[in-house]
């Protein structure tokens, strides 16, 4: 058993190792590339955006290779398959917000009537647990389940690695769970699941060389949200749900309070901002690596956290989400970082703006002597350094912001 688990693991890692790179060069082809064509973006060069297909190759030729296969398990695998094409085709024509969601909704849906179904929840009030035996509460909490992970994975995909190394985090605690309760063949798929992440992560990690794109990131959030009802037992309830919502929880909480942002300001619920916790951190001057690595840890604490949950070490739980929300208030408001981080940036504006000011004044210089030439170019030096100002200018206010903002 304990050769099995490794070695599904190792191959799904493999795989997804050995078609990275196929991935590159396939998205150069079928023009799978995400342009900075807005200041939400982190990258400032075009980028392939389908390492999604690394991760499913690796994870479900590890599956089919070793899985013993049930109902429940092959339900996964072709719900897995839908969500991955969704993201292909939004990756290749950017679907409307409304169509991808919709057709989330239908792919939860269909598991459901599959058979891969919550009809249950533990009773915290009281003995038992309270059942809806496939009713209308059933099929609510199955979809808002299953659409509820995949975009919590899919909105955390802003930094080089966050994605994929937050989904293999979640993924290794609900393996382990899996495995202490004697669910051996959902801990084998989560192993699966770590191992095709864990193989991409190196090409996904700062600086990147490809990005998962939406077919990657709707399939670890499905596969993380449908896994962890596979094989549930009325007495496990609580804890399957439990670990991922703790695993995910900074980002289920980003994703909630980006929501309620958006509807205070009157603004469309879909439509993408530069207020997510990563961007925060960004705009406190952490840099990418810094903040990806912050949130793994934070992630990992609390994944811990949940896994204690579940072996009723209650207190020690609770310690460790303490110390989780403790480090995140820290990085946020640290004045010792972010005060000097204030200073360079306006240090740079005023430098960028003074660059700006000598190359208008050659310019003039050139014009009045005659040099056409010169005076282009001498435009285009000042054109380039107002911009910089003005890039300097607004990540300062951003800083600022950011500080009043989690004080």
């Amino acid at each position: 058993m304990y050769d099995e688990l490794g070695l599904t693991f190792i191959l799904a890692f493999l795989i997804a190792m050995a078609f990275s790179p196929i991935a590159i060069k396939v998205a150069h082809k079928i023009g799978a590339i995400d342009i900075p064509k807005d200041g939400r973006r982190m990258h400032t060069r075009a980028m392939p955006r389908f390492g999604g297909l690394a991760i499913y190759v690796g994870t479900m030729g590890s599956m089919l290779a070793f899985l013993t296969f049930d109902r429940q398990i092959i339900g996964v695998m072709i719900g897995g398959t839908l969500m991955y094409l969704l993201g292909v085709v939004d990756d290749l024509k950017n679907l409307p917000a409304k169509v991808k969601f919709l057709g989330q909704i239908a792919i939860a849906l269909l598991m459901f009537w599959w058979g891969l179904r919550i009809d249950f929840l533990t009773n915290f009030f009281g003995e038992g647990n309270l059942e809806f035996a496939g009713g209308p509460v059933a099929v609510f909490l199955t979809v808002i389940w299953i659409v509820g992970i995949t975009n919590t994975v899919n909105l955390i995909d802003g930094l080089d690695g966050l994605a994929a190394g937050t989904s293999a985090i979640s993924a290794l605690c609900l393996a382990y769970v899996a495995y202490i309760f004697g669910q051996y063949l959902p801990a084998a798929a989560f192993l699966a699941l770590a191992g095709g992440i864990l193989g991409f992560l190196p090409f996904n990690f700062y600086p990147a060389k490809i990005f998962m794109g939406d077919g990657g990131s709707l399939f670890l959030g499905f596969m993380l949200a449908s896994l962890s009802i596979v094989g549930l037992t009325k007495g496990a309830a609580a804890i399957a749900f439990s670990v991922p919502i703790f695993v995910l929880g900074l980002p289920i909480f980003d994703t909630a309070f980006a929501i309620f942002r958006r509807l205070v300001n009157h603004r469309p619920i879909m439509e993408a901002d530069r207020g997510h916790l990563h961007h925060r951190l960004m705009n406190l001057g952490y840099g990418q690596r810094r903040a990806t690595l912050m949130l793994y840890g934070v992630s990992a604490i609390v994944g811990i956290a949940a896994v204690m949950f579940s072996r009723e070490l209650n207190v020690e739980g609770l310690g460790l989400v303490t110390v989780a929300l403790m480090q995140i208030y820290i990085f946020l408001t640290d004045p010792n970082h972010v005060l000097p981080q204030i200073k360079q940036e306006k240090a740079e504006a005023a430098m960028a703006q003074l660059h700006a000011k000598q190359a208008a004044a050659r310019a003039e210089a050139a014009a009045e002597a005659g040099d056409a030439e010169q005076k282009d170019d001498d435009h285009a030096e000042a054109k380039a350094s107002m911009l910089a100002a003005y890039r300097s200018h607004r990540m300062m206010e951003d800083t600022k912001k950011s500080l009043d903002e989690w004080r």
